[in-house]
């Protein structure tokens, strides 16, 4: 068999399938591992209770029932913001930019043949620069109707707010986090409180939450396949390229 400027003999042909057949075995072996690690993360989403009301909640936490799953509304008890922009947030923060030329060298080429050179030159850019920032956040975050220290919850993220120059090639950036959200925490209720840094899934409900996360973790197992279908196919070409007289003694 011919391909390209290289032979594929009859011979390679059989060790390859040899070594696509080792390869998925040991595929099939790590694929279970991550199958079984996939299982026992989504055993905890899947046996986790879910909560919509204050009063079941503040209960979960008494009682120590573990995993939830709760739905409700998540808002600053203190917001913060800046008095320039308009607005309150749970999280805001002000970047500091220069607009500030840069310098690059660029390579190019003229002619052809013998006659090609190369050369360069100098080209000139312009970018806005982070020079200093600063942020704020509110102390107390009330989730459910129950009030929380700040790190107890992961807030959504940031988005930006504003742009104000503040002189010659200088400018204000406002980024910031809504003082109040709908959503799900995924957390364990115990000791009366909550995990630190409880993951927030803003306007979902629980069973959107647990979905999410369910799916998230299985599609790690359809990565692995590419990705090791990628290498199977990466052995066989390097194997048939590589001259195998070896196979012929």
């Amino acid at each position: 068999m011919y391909w390209d400027d290289f032979e594929i003999t009859k011979r390679e042909v059989l060790a390859s399938i040899a070594i696509i057949a080792m390869l998925l075995i040991v595929g099939l072996g790590i694929s279970d591992k991550i199958s079984d690690k996939i299982a026992d993360k989504n055993e905890k989403y899947n046996k986790a209770i879910k909560i919509e009301s204050k009063e079941l909640f503040d209960y979960g936490m008494r009682t120590d029932v573990g995993n939830a799953f709760v739905y409700g509304e998540l808002k600053a008890v203190d917001p913060v913001t800046y008095p320039e922009i308009n607005g309150e947030y749970m999280y805001v923060e002000k970047v500091k930019e220069r607009y500030t030329m840069h310098a690059r060298t660029v390579t190019y080429t003229t002619g052809s043949g013998k006659n090609r050179m190369t050369h360069t030159r100098t080209e000139h850019y312009w970018t806005w620069d982070e020079i200093d920032s600063e942020s704020k956040h509110s102390k107390e975050l009330m989730f459910c109707g129950i009030k929380f220290p700040y790190k107890k919850i992961d807030i959504p993220e940031t988005k930006h707010i504003d742009t104000i120059s503040t002189g010659y090639h200088l400018r204000d950036v406002y980024y910031g986090t809504k003082a109040k959200h709908k959503g799900t925490i995924f957390t364990k209720l115990k000791d009366g409180t909550i995990s630190d840094k409880s993951s927030f899934y803003k306007e979902q409900k629980a069973e959107e939450a647990k979905e999410r996360l369910t799916k998230g973790e299985k599609s790690w197992l359809i990565v692995f396949w590419v990705a090791w279908i990628v290498v199977i196919v990466a052995c066989v070409i390097g194997f048939c390229y590589f001259r195998n007289d070896w196979l012929e003694e």
